[in-house]
């Protein structure tokens, strides 16, 4: 399994009143969204508010992706944590679950003694372990502790360790660790505003947050460069990314969630101690829905 094409890193909505995983609002979501063209999804990522949830939850939401999303689109499983040995049961357990590849991120809290030693033992100790391909997490914004080219270039010589999900919105360091994996792995990118870029510079394709709100126009990008209409899939992209920067750049779970409300889909509220959005905020999203071609169904 190499990850490529348009992977959405789903939401995870929760119940209003108790908290708990809302399972017919996420499984009502996913049959929305994988109604359109998508490769995968990811659960327990990001913007699915992975620090926020259990095991038991994580390992719940990738049984039910499993079950709801037809065959073809892969599942993969934020599996990432502080610790190696509880990377490698979660990754195992993900695989038990139904997950067909999980996205590591790497231990960020002593950041100080994360020296490039102790990240590819860390990520090897994982790939040995692992049934399943894992998929490097690079995100500086959230954790401090870069995945730097040369670093990868060692990782990705593990046959386990097929791709890294690039979030830094650097469109250098991108097109240097598509270098560094060539045909050893695939480069997915992370930012809404580098999906087409992206794709010019060797990326096999992207996991993007935006494409919970835009998924026919993220994956009629994609499409659309497949297919040579350089002209179609560049325009596609202008709207598409002022839509990430406004809303999933800059305003996160919160932002996400209003926007899909707004569209008729199931965000709700983040887990505390996220905050939801405010009314301000949801004229906002919906003036960035608007601009972008997308219409809110809802008040």
């Amino acid at each position: 399994m190499k990850p490529a094409g348009l992977y959405l890193p789903v939401t995870t909505p929760f119940d209003r009143d108790s908290g708990e995983l809302d399972r017919e609002a996420f499984l009502e979501n996913l049959r929305t969204w994988t109604a359109e063209a998508v490769d995968g999804i990811v659960v327990a990522g990001s913007t699915g508010e992975a620090p926020l949830l259990d095991e038991i939850e994580t390992l719940r939401l990738t049984e039910w992706a499993r079950g709801a999303v037809p065959d073809g689109i892969q599942v993969v499983t934020g599996t990432g944590g502080e610790s190696t040995r509880g990377t490698v049961r979660l990754s195992r357990l993900a695989a038990e679950a139904g997950a067909e590849a999980v996205l590591v991120r790497p231990p960020a809290y002593y950041a100080g003694a994360m020296s490039d030693e102790a990240l590819t033992a860390h990520y090897r100790a994982v790939a040995d372990a692992s049934p399943v391909p894992v998929i490097l997490y690079h995100i500086p914004k959230f954790v401090p502790v870069p995945l730097a080219p040369d670093e990868v270039n060692r990782l990705v010589e593990h046959e386990n360790i097929v791709g890294i999900k690039d979030s830094s919105g650097d469109v250098r360091n991108l097109g240097t660790l598509i270098e560094v994996c060539a045909d050893r792995a695939e480069v997915l990118v992370g930012a809404g505003t580098l999906l087409y870029g992206a794709l010019e510079l060797g990326a096999a394709g992207g996991v993007l947050g935006v494409a919970l709100l835009a998924t026919a126009a993220c994956s009629e990008i994609l499409s659309a460069w497949r297919a040579g209409d350089t002209a179609r899939a560049g325009a596609l992209q202008e709207r598409v990314g002022p839509l990430h920067r406004s809303v999933v750049a800059r305003r996160g779970v919160p932002g996400v969630k209003a926007g899909l409300d707004l569209l008729g889909l199931r965000g709700g509220r983040p887990r505390p101690p996220l905050l939801p959005a405010d009314e301000s905020l949801r004229r906002e999203v919906r003036g960035a829905l608007t601009a972008a071609g997308l219409e809110p169904v809802r008040a």
